[in-house]
């Protein structure tokens, strides 16, 4: 018999099969009934024959991780329409926007640090070294004395990169003593409390474009561009991998050094835009107290907008959804007459419940959603 005939014939369903028949007899078995049974609707995911959007979601606990601080978010507010008087206003929707600017910017920078399995407690002492460099060059102009400000954040995230990456001194340690000797030059160079009457430099913290503050408009120019390289540049896909194995990334050849480096000279950057931001808003330079604590917050907002510690992935949206959310928290108690330490404490016990979190998570040994399993 010819193959063109054995070709045209029918199988036989009496006949003996092979095992590779078999084998993928069986499989095609199990799929079609795996597709039949979504396409019945059944299981929790609604159903692979329904569109996307109309799937019922599987709440577990990874589900909360990814998305719960969009829904804290929704009620928070809902919650401040209902018993805060004035709440829906346009000017405690501003207000708002433009106290959250500096952290959002600061937090975006901490989230690609973290994203790396790294940590960057040198951010509020980069942003009193910027604000306390802007007086000193102010009568060069505000675009000089800016740029100064701004090169500063890049020098000093550079020495905390080379420390880490070439060096091998651990993040937590290297930009720990970062932290303490930044505030100290901040406050040699500074000294006591200077304003900052520049026009150019007034009118970046005051101004505004068809009603939107310029310090808003520059939060969500950073967050666009800080998306932008995570989700769709070779940086972001490096920087996740190393994040997610740093052993591997370098045996696989990703220049893993200058990625780090770069990623600790970003997070210096935006931290000193926040204090050039923060500086042009009060007109004033306070290296003592500008950016105390910021880390603490900007830590939060990556923590609780999903992005894990142990590194290998960068939540931006989650991330400026947890500024927000740390925002309001503080807004809420501030309206309702709650002191401001108050508030401090409630970021702390959010801080410690989201790495708990997070570490039952990891116990768990569930992958996350790029598939990686965590470590134990």
């Amino acid at each position: 018999m010819t193959d063109s005939t054995q070709a045209g014939r029918r199988p036989d369903p009496d006949a003996p099969r092979s095992p590779a028949e078999e084998t993928s007899s069986g499989t095609g078995q199990v799929r079609e009934a795996a597709a039949g049974s979504a396409d019945a609707g059944g299981g929790e995911s609604g159903g692979s024959g329904r569109p996307p959007w109309l799937r019922r979601p599987r709440i577990d606990a990874d589900w909360i991780r990814r998305n719960g601080v969009f829904v804290a978010l929704a009620l928070l507010i809902l919650v401040n329409v209902a018993i805060t008087p004035n709440f829906v206003s346009e000017g405690t929707l501003r207000l708002q926007l433009i106290q959250v600017a500096p952290v959002l910017i600061v937090a975006l920078g901490m989230a690609l640090v973290i994203g790396t399995q790294g940590i960057d407690l040198s951010v509020g002492a980069v942003m009193a070294l910027a604000a306390a460099l802007i007086p000193l060059y102010i009568g060069y102009g505000a675009a000089v004395a800016i740029l100064i400000a701004l090169l500063a954040g890049c020098i000093t995230g550079a020495v905390a990169g080379s420390l880490i990456a070439r060096v091998g001194v651990q993040p937590i340690v290297a930009t720990l003593g970062l932290m303490v000797a930044g505030r100290g030059v901040a406050n040699l160079i500074g000294g006591e409390i200077k304003s900052i009457r520049e026009p150019g430099i007034v009118m970046l913290g005051s101004g505004n474009v068809f009603g939107i503050p310029y310090v808003v408009l520059i939060a969500a120019v950073v967050s666009l561009v800080v998306w932008f390289a995570v989700r769709r540049t070779l940086y972001g896909r490096r920087l996740v991998a190393i994040g997610g194995n740093q052993r591997a990334a370098e045996l696989a050849g990703l220049p893993v050094k200058r990625v780090l480096v770069t990623t600790y000279v970003v997070c210096g950057l935006l931290a000193a835009l926040a204090g050039v931001l923060l500086a042009a808003r009060s007109q004033a330079s306070d290296p003592t107290r500008l950016g105390l604590l910021i880390e603490l917050s900007a830590i939060t907002a990556v923590v609780i907008g999903g992005t894990p510690l142990s590194g290998g992935q960068v939540r931006v949206a989650g991330t400026i959804a947890g500024a927000l959310l740390m925002q309001l928290i503080t807004a809420t108690l501030i309206f309702h007459n709650i002191p401001d330490s108050t508030a401090q404490v409630v970021q702390a016990v959010i801080v410690i419940a989201a790495v708990y979190v997070q570490l039952g998570r990891r116990r768990s040994g569930r992958p996350g959603r790029s598939g990686r399993k965590a470590s134990p």
